[in-house]
């Protein structure tokens, strides 16, 4: 990957006024991807929640309805209502003749069971199929054709069609006549609402659904008995229910779905041949009726056959989405499981080890040391930074202010300070990496603190950060960062942030011995160390991370100092806080890209790359980019799915999440007043970040450049006493 210093080149062709113009046309053209894909994930959740939706039996009991609309020729009629006409003809099937009917299916489980019994007996049925579970089980739909069996339509997700706007019921009985066109080969014109029963339960609300379906050529299909397989009342009674009296012919109401229909099968396995040894005969709706109604199931146009190939490759990338999501968001779950239970057990030892009284890196640590303060344009903060940083507790400490080719009084403002213990070079521009090798090449010392030049320390940092050293395995120090500009919310946002997210982890990573960024505010090297690792380079944007993983693939030890602190300032703004935190996210991706290899390595680069690498990577990219999911699944399920439990679900989630913060700031030793906003920073700071990430991710994938981000600063850093 390609990284600018300092000022892009321009494209050949372009002028200099062009180049903002076009980066804004760039930055529409991601913004717009990035929403399409969200909307592309959107609408296939919604999918799926209409997919869905639950439903009742057919024959649940409903509560007395107007029926002054229904004309008395359908209410005393036969079961099969064709409106077409101008006056309603209704058709019955004729005497010892049994239509029996499955709804709600095709079902994986009770459909082939039914089919079998129905092969075995020799007799044939009527299906009406949900669209919805056409489009999941094909084979069943075409095996139900290829034996001779009718399909009829029975809407495509089971609602009430009473209820629905007429474009939607249209919708429902298109989408299921595609599905079974493209399933089956065929087309059909037999319907059969839901909730539906016998044609003296039919309602003024039912009729503009029956007369929609006339004038899309059906005719719709009620039934004479209903066996209450949907009650589930055991095989007895449903085969009493399902038999017909005095020698009549019948259209029975089934179920091949829905729920466990074992006592249906049961049922039917006695029913056909206890009324063929009556003399009855079992045949489909289309041939009971033959010669009054049209022939069943007649082939399907290309049209509708193309329609249907559409709707079920568009359902099935659905289900495969939303199976993915499920499986990603187990996955998430289980790295935030593990991680709380590390930083629990891991964490916490690492912070009562530190504070025991036995607790020692060695013998004191008094050897003199370099700071280097690398500056671009920084005259507002870089005063109280290098003052803070010269008069330290640690004795024999040089100063050096690396100035970029800074165009404000950077410089200025320091030699104006008078402290003769600090240098001042200046630079051609080339970044803060060149910056900081140049002041590497200058130090007078082997022990070198690196420090931004928007940081204050503590008097007594830099000796804190150096003690480390005594012991000679460790080779670079990272300090406890925090923010020092706190006002406002989103102050104190990234206040929690640093405290839970930054340093919290860098206890862990420390016990676990590999912390992936000493961060540029306030880290601590030997000379040795950085040489080892080659300095600093310039082909990522997060150089701190990168020369980490070099130091520890060197076979040096980087560890935590709790007690150094520094207090940095934070973006004040969400344009500068999503433009750092791309840079981070970003660099951290080109870091761990760029030391890929170590996981083949020998010696110590081998073990950091094989244990180190992939704990970064899982608890540093791959967690946070899953994370979404968990706000995404958690809108999804209260929604569209059981609200109650999806509620509680996300709450324990943000329960675990107030007490790793609780954690972290003990740790810290931190006031918890801040805390009060966390539930705000977990719904509107956190989406934020996942934005961030996403944005990084995109970039890096598509391989981009990414320019350096100059913050604008305030100076409004202040530093709060050391609690006791």
């Amino acid at each position: 990957m390609t990284v600018y210093h300092g000022k892009p080149p321009a494209d050949p062709g372009l002028t200099t006024g062009q180049i903002p113009a076009l980066r804004r046309r760039r930055l529409v053209l991601r913004i717009l991807v990035v929403l399409a894909l969200l909307a592309l994930l959107g609408n296939m959740l919604l999918v799926e929640a209409y997919l869905r939706s639950e439903f009742a039996p057919d024959s649940a009991p409903q509560q007395a309805r107007p029926v002054d609309a229904v004309p008395a020729a359908v209410r005393s009629g036969g079961p099969v209502v064709d409106l077409s006409g101008d006056k309603p003809r209704t058709y019955r099937v004729p005497a010892r003749t049994i239509t029996l009917t499955f709804d709600d299916g095709p079902d994986a489980r009770w459909t082939p069971r039914i089919l079998e019994v129905l092969r075995r007996h020799q007799a044939h049925g009527t299906f009406f199929v949900l669209g919805s579970q056409v489009v999941r089980n094909t084979g069943l739909s075409a095996r139900i054709a290829a034996e001779g069996h009718e399909i009829g339509v029975h809407t495509f997700t089971h609602p009430r069609v009473s209820a629905l706007p007429a474009w939607l019921r249209r919708l429902e009985h298109s989408t299921t006549q595609a599905a079974i066109a493209y399933t089956t080969g065929r087309s059909t014109t037999l319907y059969r609402p839901p909730y539906s029963s016998m044609v003296d339960a039919l309602a003024n609300s039912d009729m503009p659904t029956l007369r929609e379906a006339a004038r899309q050529g059906d005719l719709t299909v009620l039934n004479d008995l209903d066996s209450q397989d949907w009650r589930r009342p055991g095989a007895e009674a449903i085969l009493r229910h399902a038999t017909p009296r005095g020698g009549s012919g019948a259209i029975v109401l089934m179920h091949d779905a829905g729920g466990d229909r074992s006592q249906t099968v049961a049922a039917l396995d006695r029913l056909i041949p206890r009324l063929k040894e009556r003399g009855y005969r079992f045949t489909t709706v289309s041939e009971a009726l033959a010669g009054r109604i049209p022939p069943p199931n007649p082939p399907a146009g290309f049209a509708e056959k193309a329609r249907g190939w559409a709707l079920v490759t568009m359902i099935r990338v659905a289900d495969l989405t939303l199976r993915l999501l499920w499986v990603l968001l187990l996955c998430a779950g289980a790295l935030i499981l593990a991680r709380t239970l590390l930083l629990l057990l891991l964490a916490v030892g690492h912070a009562r080890r530190r504070r025991s009284a036995s607790w020692s890196w060695g013998p004191a640590v008094t050897d003199p040391v370099t700071i280097i303060v690398p500056a671009f344009n920084e005259a507002t903060t870089i005063g109280p930074a290098v003052r803070s940083l010269a008069l330290s507790a640690h004795p024999g400490v040089e100063v050096i202010v690396l100035d970029d080719a800074s165009t404000d009084d950077t410089g200025q403002a320091v030699r104006d300070l008078h402290l003769g213990n600090v240098r001042v070079i200046r630079t051609p521009p080339g970044g803060k990496a060149a910056g900081l090798n140049t002041g590497i090449a200058f130090a007078r010392h082997d022990l070198i603190v690196m420090v931004d030049a928007d940081t204050v320390v503590e008097t007594d940092s830099v000796h804190r950060i150096v003690q480390p050293f005594a012991d000679p395995g460790v080779g670079a120090v990272s300090g406890n960062v925090k923010v020092g500009n706190r006002r406002g919310l989103l102050g104190k946002w990234q206040h929690i942030e640093y405290v839970v997210g930054f340093n919290l982890d860098r206890r862990l990573y420390d016990t676990l011995g590999c912390i992936s960024t000493i961060p540029g505010a306030l880290g601590a090297f030997r000379r040795q160390a950085l040489l080892d690792a080659g300095g600093l380079k310039i082909d990522t944007l997060a150089e701190d991370t990168d020369l980490t993983i070099a130091i520890q693939r060197a076979g040096w030890r980087v560890v935590f100092e709790e007690s150094a602190r520094a207090w940095t300032e934070a973006p004040t703004g969400v344009r500068q806080l999503w433009q750092q935190r791309y840079r981070w996210s970003f660099g951290t991706m080109q870091a761990l890209w760029k030391h890929r290899r170590a996981v083949r390595d020998s010696g110590p680069s081998g073990r950091f790359g094989r244990r180190g690498l992939l704990v970064i990577t899982l608890f540093t990219v791959l967690l946070p980019l899953l994370a979404p999911l968990l706000d995404i699944m958690a809108v999804y399920g209260f929604v569209f799915l059981d609200r109650r439990e999806f509620a509680i679900g996300w709450l324990v989630m943000m329960a675990v999440q107030a007490v790793t913060a609780v954690l972290a700031f003990r740790l810290d030793r931190e006031s918890l007043r801040p805390l009060w906003s966390l539930p705000l920073q977990q719904i509107a700071y956190r989406q934020l970040m996942y934005l961030v990430l996403l944005h990084s991710a995109g970039t890096a994938v598509a391989g981009r450049r990414l320019r350096w981000q100059k913050m604008r600063r305030t100076g409004e850093v202040t530093v709060p006493a050391r609690p006791a």
